[in-house]
């Protein structure tokens, strides 16, 4: 069901008024407030109803009441859609994934839960980095390569209650690998010879993730650190799914979405026969090594957020505890601008509508990114 709406006046009135500046800890107002929209649809009227809003939603959650999940089977925590039953207690993996070109074809991928790309350095054209999140990583047969992780990704991965896998990273992830939720692996996977440098040669292949979580004393079961709130979405009911220009009163087409990664070129493009979005970097769809799956999501959500860089070698840490900064939530085709809260180190970020509503998200696959405020008027969608 839809959640009810925030009790508190006080923060409907922060979130909206956030809906129009971002990364006013670090940029200047003109990159905060503006977003490059190369074809917008024409304006919709601003006084919709809202009670009609909420009533589109009210029907479509009562339609899903008769929605069953089969046998044996759960909704994952992860994607909303059913999963098997033994999975339910599992903790997901967070798999710090190299993006150099050098690195690709990148291995098991596709099969990921939710994928978060984001700057891994603010040097050489603000290369990226992914990490990945997979839920059932007992049916990983090799994943990579693995590289090392920034202090965001530390952040980010606790949200899930997940162990992070990677291969180092620089000290400033000391202050974080310190507390009892940053449970990790690092540099202990398997070498495989591909014919290049050492740094991209570690993945996960079958057996690393049981006999080193055993070694390192790890749970593979959650733990007291997983949020009291199981999802980490507000997902629509299982065998349901939302339109958000059915919804909203104001929608923008986005069948071609362009990110400020200028290194990497990242894209995601509309995909109709799927109704999905498709990724694409270095001017090719991005095509699994293991059997050509391509990295594709039903739900993108993209979030402006200010960075503090840590020294001139490129390290950073972006500014994910925050509240009422802006963001954009994609799906369908359609974009919704949106809000995002994030108010600690162990908490879920979350997502509300304009109206302090959190919003409602497809089930399926998910692609997050944090984009740098100081470029967050360089997005742009067609």
């Amino acid at each position: 069901m839809l959640k009810k709406k925030l009790c508190s006046v006080a923060l409907i009135s922060v979130l909206a008024i956030a809906m129009v500046a971002c990364g006013n800890k670090e940029a200047g107002d003109d990159a905060a407030t503006s977003i490059s929209i190369s074809k917008i649809e024409e304006e919709a009227d601003t006084s919709a109803d809202e009670a009609s809003v909420e009533a589109t939603v009210e029907e479509t959650d009562s339609a899903a009441e008769a929605a069953s999940v089969p046998e044996g089977m759960y909704l994952s925590e992860m994607t909303g859609e059913p999963i098997d039953e033994s999975l339910k207690d599992q903790r997901p993996i967070a798999a710090m994934v190299d993006n150099e070109k050098t690195a690709l074809p990148h291995y098991g991928i596709a099969e990921a839960d939710v994928v978060y790309e984001l700057m891994n350095s603010t040097l050489n054209d603000r290369i990226t980095r992914f990490m990945v999140m997979v839920k059932d990583w007992g049916n990983i047969k090799q994943l990579g390569s693995i590289r090392s992780t920034r202090p965001t990704n530390i952040l980010l991965m606790n949200e899930w209650n997940a162990v992070l896998c990677h291969d180092g990273g620089p000290y400033y992830n000391d202050q974080y690998f310190k507390y009892d939720w940053a449970e990790h692996l690092s540099g202990v996977f398997s070498r495989v010879d591909n014919g290049k440098a050492r740094e991209f040669t570690e993945y996960i292949v079958s057996g690393d993730l049981e006999s080193n979580l055993a070694s390192a004393g790890i749970s593979e079961t959650y733990n007291e650190y997983r949020n009291e709130d199981e999802s980490h979405f507000n997902f629509t009911p299982w065998g349901t799914e939302i339109n958000l220009d059915e919804v909203y009163d104001k929608t923008y087409d986005a069948t071609d979405i362009t990110l400020p990664f200028w290194h990497n070129g990242s894209r995601l493009r509309y995909n109709a026969d799927t109704q999905t979005y498709d990724y694409y970097e270095y001017d090719s769809q991005h095509l699994d090594a293991e059997d050509s799956e391509p990295l594709t999501f039903k739900n993108v959500i993209l979030q402006c957020c200010t960075f503090t860089q840590l020294d001139e070698h490129g390290y950073l840490i972006y500014n994910c505890i925050d509240s009422g900064q802006t963001g954009w939530y994609i799906t369908n085709g359609k974009a919704k601008s949106i809000s995002w809260v994030k108010a600690g180190e162990t908490d879920i970020t979350r997502y509300y509508d304009d109206n302090g509503e959190e919003i409602q998200i497809n089930t399926g696959k998910t692609y997050i990114s944090l984009i740098p405020s100081d470029t967050w008027g360089s997005v742009s969608f067609q």
